[in-house]
């Protein structure tokens, strides 16, 4: 979800079903054809707003990425799956010699964040170009719930090698205090809530139904947090797959009218500390 860059030509020639073998992983991202993603369907909720999620999105505490590569059988390799901004694959190089941060959205990768042990590639989640057993890590960062499970777990068990783990974690609504949540909810739910695709459930319960068929590990409890203007707050649910369903099929927005409500309990200029619980799911293949 920053910026694009161009292959480089090695990358150019490797075939798309095997991995890069050697090649350097230089913050590149691989061309792929207009509406590709292997065969695999392609739910995709977010490219039209590819560069406010890149901006608006808040950021993974540090030590969440530290503590998923601690538990890795090694350090050689990670994979992030429908990577978005590249976000959370930034934050998997402070750990790994090389990351492979994938999406299925040209959008999306078109503004991804460009690191020297990152190579972006464009495929679906499902469909993985990389050799069998080569793998430390598997993380999907707020995406695993829109997956084909038993596609995507299949892939996992194949491409990671023994004792490699499959990382997945998302976070739903923020709390500011008990007036801003009552008012955030109220247009969760009430307001654009019959937009939300039905796997967001996945997300509202906290990913604990979510399928995991793995041995799984203990988690600790990680929180997203950050201080930021009401501007930036309506900048970020803005990004919601709800709103921009909401604005297409209504043919407004209904960011103003919460903006209203929430500007009585929020003055302007002033900035305040946003959390989110972190629900992380965590296991061996």
């Amino acid at each position: 979800m920053h910026g694009r860059h161009p292959g480089t030509r090695a990358a150019r020639r490797q075939p798309a079903r095997h991995a890069p073998r050697d090649a350097p992983a230089t913050g590149a991202q691989l061309p792929a054809p207009a509406g590709y993603a292997h065969g695999v369907a392609f739910k995709d909720h977010f490219s039209r707003q590819a560069r406010d999620y890149e901006r608006y999105r808040p950021r993974y505490p540090p030590e969440l990425a530290a503590f998923v590569a601690s538990v890795a059988p090694g350090r050689a390799l990670a994979l992030d799956l429908a990577t978005g901004n590249g976000q959370a694959a930034v934050d998997l190089a402070a750990h790994f010699e090389r990351v492979l941060a994938s999406d299925a959205s040209a959008r999306q990768l078109a503004f991804a964040t460009p690191h020297p042990r990152v190579q972006y590639l464009r495929h679906a989640a499902e469909q993985l170009p990389v050799r069998s057993g080569s793998a430390d890590l598997i993380a999907v960062a707020q995406a695993a719930h829109w997956f084909d499970f038993g596609l995507f777990y299949a892939e996992a068990r194949r491409v990671l090698r023994p004792r490699g783990v499959v990382a997945l974690w998302t976070y739903e609504l923020f709390s500011v205090d008990a007036a801003v949540d009552a008012r955030v909810h109220r247009f969760y739910s009430a307001v654009v809530g019959p937009y939300w695709p039905p796997e967001r459930g996945y997300v509202a319960q906290g990913y604990r139904t979510l399928p995991f068929p793995l041995e799984e590990l203990p988690a600790p409890a990680f929180r997203l947090q950050t201080d930021w203007s009401l501007g930036q707050v309506l900048s970020y649910l803005g990004t919601w797959s709800a709103v921009d369903r909401y604005r297409a099929a209504e043919g407004r927005d209904p960011l103003p009218a919460l903006a209203e409500e929430l500007g009585a309990d929020w003055p302007a200029g002033t900035s305040r500390r946003l959390s989110w619980p972190l629900h992380l799911r965590i296991g061996r293949v």
